[in-house]
């Protein structure tokens, strides 16, 4: 099977090369749409010029990717909301007011419930665009409803980048959602408004409070009643850390997220018990249209999450094709779905986009080849065998991105889908009778508890599984470079495996010099030594990378572990391996420069030498102006430990000796060059 062969395939494949460009190379909107038109218009001339051939020349075929890459760079620019004259980042007039409605609820924090939202006026001039709202958490605070519309007094804030080396960049990763700003606020200073709109995702919000509040009438457990929401309703908001974490360490994380998984067992449920349709005339097209709305009706059940609705549209091609009597491919199935789904770009960075369309397409590839590597007889062993060789293809695909951003591997990832992934069918279709009875009150308490045993059950076999430590390996770090020769070896491999020539050979060779030049590269460039001064609230951080060691000096004893902020990031971004702690000393040479630190105490007087940056920490209280008069240093520095009111006099006082001032709680970490 060879899939360059598959023509949906290829221009999927086009579509994400478009996308990329349109994202990294920042092509004009103008640009972008005339690129499309010449080439629309030259894609038609050809098509006119050779409607009496059977065959297509190539040239129509290199005209066509070429417009769905030109198709991909304009899809960029046109979903690029700040283009649009009417976005509220546009509007220069002052703000007294803001109208807004809640789009979705999203997973809150220890201090704010949080939202998306969605701008519809500032002031009296109707805007458009997507904003972040933070709710302060009080014991009077409620979750707001989807579609609710509110006025706040309150104006936008700027959404703050990392501070520190290695921190994961929540502004980038809103910003590929259109939210560029947030509102933060307390719920006593909202004003609702009145309005009678409703949305789908409204509507699944207000089936899905209704549901939970049924469930909590039952005698469910919490941790129970947590993993039921997550597994049919699709909210995670109330798993507990500890035993998130289990799910994690135990490679079964996947089971409490609603996806392709989930919606695929479903499909297998009603593609079974519907089958007796068949025997009725147009007996396929009611069950296809039966099953169709089931699935839809599930992914309404949970909430609509942009999972949910992908992994239900791609299903639903799935259904229609296996349910068809026209030969149909997985693969133009699976890619039809990514193409459509596609055609709103920003999913593309989407690290569940990615995984999820990674794991299908390495099961459709690979599964069909590992099944063949053992012809089991007994139909028991035979079932858990296909498992096994579903699981272990969903992983070789997903493995290098799941470490590239969450650098951690399970090593029993394998057993514990063995073990729940048989029964999950019969805990999803359970739950949902579980769902419908409770929603109706006429759940026995004896069913629910029954229920209850099923789930703790299958909660305990993650505790043990999660407690194998030294099956877990953590903190991993991968460049983005090594990711893709990654890939590349993988795919070289599998060529090889379905095309055992000398060429293909050839090809594996190559990727695994590629790979090893990739992590030579990558080691030398980790092996440099580096300073950094850390931003931490209340505390004072400076640290010396060499090699692979990194020494902390600080007078605080909380980051004295490598697991904690700032350093946990870092660490694992610079591939550290051991971290060391001292007390922090007054002066330190730095390239070739000295460092002056001004601690409380007070004291600067230096008379050996002239330091080139002073480092002012735990708020000293010193007349700055006398201290650059006297050593004339040349950068001040401040870290997170110094008084907000103390900062803003310094740099009024830098601004006017015309020093350069640098403040970590603005500009993050500082990393001495």
């Amino acid at each position: 099977m060879k899939l360059n062969h598959f023509i949906i395939v290829k221009l999927t494949v086009f579509l994400i090369l478009g996308i990329c460009l349109g994202y990294f190379l920042n092509i004009s909107l103008l640009w972008s749409t005339i690129i499309c038109c010449a080439l629309l218009c030259i894609l038609f001339v050809i098509y006119l010029l050779n409607t009496s051939s059977f065959n297509s020349p190539k040239s129509f075929g290199i005209v066509a990717f070429l417009l769905t890459v030109s198709i991909g760079i304009f899809s960029v620019n046109i979903h690029n909301q700040k283009l649009q004259k009417s976005h509220y980042t546009n509007i220069t007039t002052p703000t007294t007011h803001i109208t807004f409605k809640i789009q979705d609820v999203l997973k809150p924090n220890a201090y704010y419930d949080k939202y998306k939202i969605q701008i519809l006026k500032i002031n009296d001039e109707f805007v458009s665009g997507t904003s972040l709202l933070n709710i302060k958490k009080d014991s009077l605070t409620t979750t707001l409803n989807v579609d609710a519309v509110y006025l706040t007094s309150e104006d936008f804030k700027g959404i703050s980048p990392p501070l520190n080396p290695g921190q994961f960049n929540y502004k980038a990763y809103l910003a590929r959602q259109y939210i560029y700003s947030q509102i933060t606020t307390s719920q006593n200073k909202l004003l609702q408004l009145q309005t009678s709109k409703v949305s789908l995702t409204g509507i699944s919000q207000r089936i899905n409070t209704y549901v939970n509040s049924k469930l909590k009438t039952y005698p469910f457990d919490t941790d129970q009643r947590a993993v039921i929401n997550a597994l049919l309703l699709g909210q995670r908001q109330n798993i507990s850390e500890p035993l998130y974490t289990n799910y994690t360490k135990a490679g079964a994380v996947h089971i409490l997220a609603v996806s392709g998984l989930h919606v695929g067992i479903i499909l297998l449920l009603l593609n079974y018990l519907l089958s007796p349709l068949e025997r009725v005339k147009h007996g396929k097209l009611i069950k296809t249209i039966c099953i169709v709305i089931l699935m839809w009706c599930f992914a309404i059940l949970t909430g609509l999450s942009p999972s949910v609705s992908r992994a239900t549209l791609m299903f639903t091609l799935v259904t229609i094709s296996m349910n068809s009597n026209r030969p149909t491919n997985t693969f133009n199935t699976v890619a039809i779905s990514a193409f459509i789904l596609l055609l709103h770009p920003m999913l593309l960075f989407d690290v569940g986009f990615q995984l999820s369309y990674l794991a299908v397409f390495s099961i459709v590839l690979l599964q069909p080849k590992l099944i063949l590597l053992w012809l089991p007889k007994h139909k028991v062993v035979r079932f858990f065998w296909n498992i096994l060789t579903v699981t272990l293809a969903a992983q070789i695909g997903v493995l290098p991105l799941s470490v590239y951003y969450f650098h951690q591997f399970p090593g029993l990832f394998f057993l514990s889908n063995l073990i729940i992934i048989p029964f999950l069918g019969f805990i999803l279709g359970f739950g949902v009778l579980i769902i419908i009875l409770s929603s109706i009150e006429v759940l026995p308490n004896l069913l629910a508890e029954f229920y209850n045993k099923i789930i703790g059950i299958m909660n305990a076999i993650v505790n043990w599984i999660a407690n194998q430590d030294q099956f877990i390996f953590s903190s991993i770090s991968i460049e983005f470079n090594t990711l893709i020769f990654i890939y590349g070896v993988i795919l070289s491999l599998i060529y090889l495996y379905l095309n055992p020539k000398f060429k293909s050979v050839t090809i594996v060779l190559f990727a695994c010099i590629g790979l090893q030049t990739v992590l030579i590269y990558n080691k030398n460039a980790a092996s440099e030594s580096e300073w950094v001064l850390f931003h931490k609230n209340r505390e004072n951080i400076l640290g010396h990378k060499t090699l692979n060691h990194l020494n902390i000096y600080s007078n605080t004893d909380t980051i004295s572990t490598i697991n904690s902020y700032p350093l946990s990031g870092y660490t694992i971004a610079k591939a550290t391996q051991t971290v060391t702690q001292q007390p922090m000393d007054n002066v330190y040479r730095i390239k070739n420069r000295n460092l002056l630190i001004v601690d409380s105490s007070g004291v600067y007087n230096v008379s050996t030498f002239k330091p080139h940056y002073v480092l002012l920490t735990h708020s000293p209280k010193i007349n700055l102006n006398r201290l650059i008069d006297s050593i004339s240093p040349n950068e001040i520095i401040v870290d997170g430990s110094n008084y907000k009111s103390y900062i803003n006099r310094w740099e009024a006082t830098c601004k006017t000796k015309k020093i350069p001032f640098y403040q970590t709680g603005k500009k993050g970490a500082y990393i001495f060059k």
